[in-house]
């Protein structure tokens, strides 16, 4: 890297933990501005692409965004018998959305996300992630706080999709990490429900917080299982939790989720099929054991927060 100020301002450095970082070459900048809850950027990186970066950290990339999303998406909606009523708490470029839209039962998909901001600026700068997926006319977008909402709805969900933000400290996700939260989750499934939620990095040195994850929702549902899947713009494996009353995802073999794919989604998938499935919940020892070892029920007094 030169020297020279001016080249250095053409490198983004993502601060994967406190002691380690990566940095990317930033091709342009498309938007630079600030919500009233984070600062939002949409990058070039000769990385990766095209990304959504809030707070300085890397959400999505044009690479890879479909890995993520896939892993996030479809092991809880196969999980489920018939998904029709569908609702996503976060999920602001709208890729979360274009993933469960794809399923052919879904009837209505409702996405609250507090920053209308980050809405509108990836329907504007980033509109491949979600394909068209917000003028779906199965698509409802209400712009508010997914706690608040979860706490105030009446309404049944076949499957909750969770996708915020990392929990940092004083951010605005930080409370919907907790035992309390995930409560009312449940509250909203319907019959044989499930919920999924993205759930920090499961880097072997950094698992405190996929496994205080698994440990609380352990705490609220009868069944929380691990996930994981390497996101390469992360530069990590990241975790997932599916949690439920009634359905163990993981008991799920190849051609069961092929058979599932086959028959209830609209297109093909890029990173996700059965034996995918199988991998994705093939943890190692070090993994499976952490919850136990390190990880603690979050909760409203003692949630969870990530630098």
């Amino acid at each position: 890297m030169s020297d020279n100020a001016s080249d250095k301002r053409t490198w983004f450095y993502d601060g994967v933990t406190p002691d380690l970082g990566i940095v990317h070459r930033v091709e342009s900048m498309l938007y630079s501005g600030r919500s009233a809850y984070q600062g939002i950027e949409i990058l070039r990186l000769g990385s990766f692409g095209l990304c959504l970066v809030l707070d300085g950290k890397i959400q999505s990339s044009e690479a890879d965004e479909f890995i993520y999303h896939e892993a996030l998406v479809h092991p809880a909606m196969l999980a489920h018998p018939a998904p029709r009523r569908v609702l996503i708490a976060g999920g602001g470029e709208g890729a979360t959305l274009r993933e469960v839209l794809r399923h052919t039962t879904v009837e209505q998909a409702t996405m609250v996300d507090l920053d209308d901001q980050v809405v509108a600026v990836c329907r504007e700068h980033l509109p491949s992630f979600s394909e068209g997926a917000f003028d779906d006319p199965r698509a409802h977008l209400v712009v508010g706080d997914a706690r608040r909402f979860m706490a105030e709805s009446e309404k049944a969900f076949d499957v909750i999709v969770i996708d915020l933000p990392d929990p940092i400290e004083d951010g605005p996700a930080r409370l919907l990490y907790t035992r309390e939260f995930y409560g009312s989750v449940r509250s909203r499934l319907s019959e044989g429900g499930v919920m999924v939620v993205q759930s920090e990095s499961s880097r072997w040195y950094d698992l405190q917080a996929f496994a205080a994850i698994n440990r609380t929702l352990r705490d609220v549902f009868r069944f929380a299982s691990p996930y994981q899947a390497h996101i390469p713009s992360f530069s990590s494996l990241w975790g997932y939790n599916i949690a439920s009353d009634s359905v163990q995802p993981a008991t799920l073999d190849a051609a069961e989720i092929d058979r599932r794919i086959a028959s209830r989604l609209s297109t093909s998938l890029r990173s996700y099929d059965g034996t995918t499935h199988q991998g994705l919940f093939a943890l190692p020892l070090h993994i499976r054991t952490s919850a136990d070892a390190v990880g603690s029920v979050l909760t409203d007094a003692c949630p969870l927060s990530v630098f």
